[in-house]
């Protein structure tokens, strides 16, 4: 099965189900399976008129999520072109690194990106084209490099009646589909190599969890379709089932977006799903009736009215990229939201586990997906070791770099460097990241993760890190903490009265000594440092531990 396949009969079992919803000069707007078959077989004769070859160049895609994103991505690889997806918001070094990398011969880029482009694309003399999505007015060439708006680009690219790209060209399942660069917290970006038959795969072992989806379901699209959580759930998946896609406007809109598009599923990382819920519980705080339905078990009466906000429809939210505060998964449960929780990797297309909508644990990150395998190398006594995944979800290894690809498998085994316990019936819970982990003089091992998730219950903590850290050269490592207060809620509860810093840094002590009592007193951090600035994160949203560590050391 390859990208392709899956595109092709969603467009035959369903050609007048929407495929794509989005909005355009303040107007909701519709797209068919129908018209989407139709200008996907467009962009690959447009792609074929430039001079791009299926199974031997990269076209890179570098723009906001948006129906274009969709359509350039689908014509490509349904034609047996290598996709690699950037995130528009890199600095151009980045980009610079990833097209030199990649080598991509074409670019589709958003109106925003053209000032980059023009600055890099010298240096990159293997660009032939570029196309700019965003700009109807013709637009003067980048760098001397051919140049079109996605209009000119569609418009001098009709498909033949017989014959043309997209009828001629299909890509075979061991093709490689996408190029992702790892945004990764360490290091030089790496890019996974994913074939058609990685992403069918996961996107069949997905289906096979949440069974429940139907062409009937329609997905918010939120998450950048860069990142391949993204990409897997709210690209492959539901094309995969004939559902449509809701475009979000931006995040700031989500809600209103919501409302008007009426979606049943989303896609969302902890600190978006932690963000809505935040909205959504302080109605229900100022209500004397919801709380009391809350606390009567009814939260389902308070869950339609808070249903018709989101649109009327939305009845799964599904979370990965980081662990979920446990009272994030209980609160949307409670008024009739189901939450389902995954793990993944890039470089396993990602999703390798999901919790059953059926027997949701919190805390957990579920099951293995059903065609997979899983497997925890050299657990420990207490039965944690890092987690491995073989099977059709993992990657071919990374471009240009096999030095990288050997150490990222174990044998057959991909290397997920997450320390996890799998229960006895399946259930896989992780412990933290193998190269995150704090060894303390006695030896004892503390996971970070565990450290800050106790701390982050609290909702005076806005962000945090748990590093370890060392005195005086002394072996072994104690454990710290960099805290970020919510000083915005910390304000309302003083009735709008910010407290001084000293008065801050004193409440923060007080709550991380208060959140770590039923942790063993090895684990507890004994060193604090707070601070105003939010902490750096991935474009997925984690934390760049790397760029703490060493900064609480006393030498």
């Amino acid at each position: 099965m390859t990208i392709r396949t899956i595109i092709d009969e969603a467009v035959a079992k369903g050609p007048e189900i929407t495929a794509m919803v989005f909005k355009r000069d303040r107007v909701w707007q519709e797209l068919s399976y129908r018209e989407f078959g139709q200008r996907v077989a467009r962009v690959a004769e447009g792609f074929a008129r430039l001079g791009v070859e299926p199974k031997r160049d990269c076209v890179a895609l570098m723009m906001e999520n948006c129906p274009e994103w969709v359509e350039c991505y689908s014509g490509l690889a349904a034609s047996g072109v290598t996709v690699v997806p950037i995130d528009p918001k890199l600095r151009a070094p980045e980009i610079s690194y990833v097209l030199h990398d990649s080598q991509a011969v074409s670019l589709v880029i958003g109106k925003p990106l053209v000032a980059t482009l023009a600055e890099i694309l010298p240096e990159h003399k293997f660009v032939k084209s570029v196309v700019v999505v965003g700009d109807a007015e013709p637009i003067e060439a980048l760098a001397g490099i051919k140049t079109e708006t996605y209009e000119e680009f569609l418009a001098a690219s009709p498909v033949p009646a017989q014959g043309g790209r997209y009828a001629t060209s299909k890509p075979g399942g061991s093709d490689v589909a996408s190029i992702i660069y790892t945004s990764g917290t360490t290091g030089r970006p790496k890019g996974a190599m994913l074939t058609h038959t990685n992403f069918c795969s996961d996107a069949a072992g997905c289906l096979d969890v949440i069974s429940e989806v139907t062409s009937k379901d329609r997905f918010l699209v939120v998450l950048p379709l860069f990142h391949s959580f993204s990409f897997t759930t709210n690209y492959i998946v539901p094309i995969f089932q004939g559902c449509s896609l809701a475009f979000v406007e931006s995040l700031r809109t989500v809600a209103d977006d919501c409302k008007a598009a009426s979606p049943t599923i989303m896609m969302a990382v902890p600190l978006l799903a932690e963000k809505m819920y935040g909205r959504i519980n302080d109605k229900i705080k100022k209500s004397k009736v919801a709380r009391l339905l809350i606390k009567l078990g009814m939260g389902r009466v308070i869950g339609a009215k808070v249903r018709r906000q989101l649109g009327g429809k939305l009845r799964m939210i599904v979370v990965g990229g980081a662990p979920c505060p446990v009272y994030v998964l209980e609160g949307y449960r409670s008024i009739g939201i189901g939450v389902i929780e995954g793990y993944g990797l890039t470089e396993a297309s990602p999703v390798v586990s999901l919790s059953r909508p059926s027997d949701a644990r919190p805390g957990t990150i579920g099951y293995k997906l059903p065609n997979i395998e899983v497997r925890v190398a050299e657990p420990n006594e207490q039965g944690v070791g890092e987690l491995q995944v073989r099977g059709p979800i993992v990657m071919k290894g990374y471009h240009n770099n096999p030095e990288a690809t050997e150490e990222a498998f174990d044998g057959e085994w991909l290397r997920t460097g997450d320390l996890v316990s799998i229960s006895s019936d399946g259930y896989i819970t992780i412990c933290g990241r193998k190269k995150a982990l704090i060894v303390n003089r006695e030896g004892k091992n503390i996971y970070p993760e565990e450290v800050e998730q106790a701390i982050a219950i609290d909702q005076r903590v806005y962000d945090i890190v748990v590093v370890g850290y060392s005195e005086n050269g002394e072996t072994g490592e104690k454990v710290g903490a960099i805290v970020v207060p919510n000083i915005e809620l910390i304000t309302e509860e003083r009735g709008g009265n910010e407290p001084g810093w000293g008065e801050i840094e004193t409440m923060m002590r007080q709550i991380v000594a208060e959140q770590c009592r039923d942790l063993a007193d090895y684990k507890h951090p004994r060193k604090l440092c707070v601070r105003r600035e939010p902490l750096e994160r991935t474009s997925t949203q984690k934390v760049r531990r790397h760029v703490y560590q060493g900064q609480l050391d006393v030498k």
